[in-house]
């Protein structure tokens, strides 16, 4: 529900909890993907680049997306390791900004989670050099069907160089659309000793 023009929609408070309340809410609202989020990388030279990525596990320790580490995202986040990420949930009028650096997911929770996709998804993933040329796109769907036809329940195994990275949040930006674009900005931002602090922003 959009909040009264003048009541406080974003209070001082634990941030992963506004979080993971408007992230419930965007899960009910949202036709597609709720847990699509803008990745922000960069290059050693500062070099930019973003696209969209799924969020596959959130929590107080941080926020878990999984890649190709031979892709181009991954070859920034080797050599650059603090990213940033974005949620926009247009049916609720509402972003999050999330800024951080990145640790590698243990390979436990790496094959737990890639063990939980759908098969096909796992032979796409396993026969993609992703980001790398493509002659022909049935160059790259011949690869697929020479692994369902090695794998035909599709168990095959996670490849070494697919994994996750999790974004421990070194500050997280809530912003609220408002009528006439009185909107609403709070940042929180990690005090060091365990806790957050936290001010309101110029829309």
């Amino acid at each position: 529900m959009k909040p009264e023009q003048n009541s406080e929609a974003i209070p001082h408070a634990d941030p992963i909890a506004i979080f993971e309340s408007w992230f419930a809410e965007a899960q009910k609202s949202e036709p597609n993907d709720p847990n699509a989020m803008a990745l922000a990388t960069a290059t050693p030279d500062g070099l930019p680049s973003v696209r969209m990525v799924l969020l596959k596990g959130h929590g107080p320790d941080g926020f878990v997306f999984y890649t190709n580490f031979h892709s181009r995202k991954g070859g920034e986040l080797a050599a650059n390791g603090h990213v940033a990420l974005l949620f926009h949930w247009k049916s609720l009028r509402r972003q999050i900004r999330i800024e951080g650096p990145i640790t590698e997911v243990s390979a436990e929770e790496a094959d737990a989670y890639f063990a939980s996709r759908h098969p096909e998804s796992r032979l796409g993933s396993a026969a993609s050099d992703q980001s790398r040329p493509l002659p022909d796109r049935q160059v790259y769907l011949d690869r697929v069907a020479a692994l369902r036809a090695e794998y035909p329940d599709g168990n095959v195994p996670r490849p070494a160089h697919w994994s996750g990275y999790r974004v421990t949040p070194a500050a997280i930006e809530f912003w609220q659309d408002r009528d006439y674009r009185l909107h609403e900005r709070r940042r929180f931002v990690v005090d060091g000793a365990g806790g957050w602090t936290s001010s309101l922003l110029y829309p």
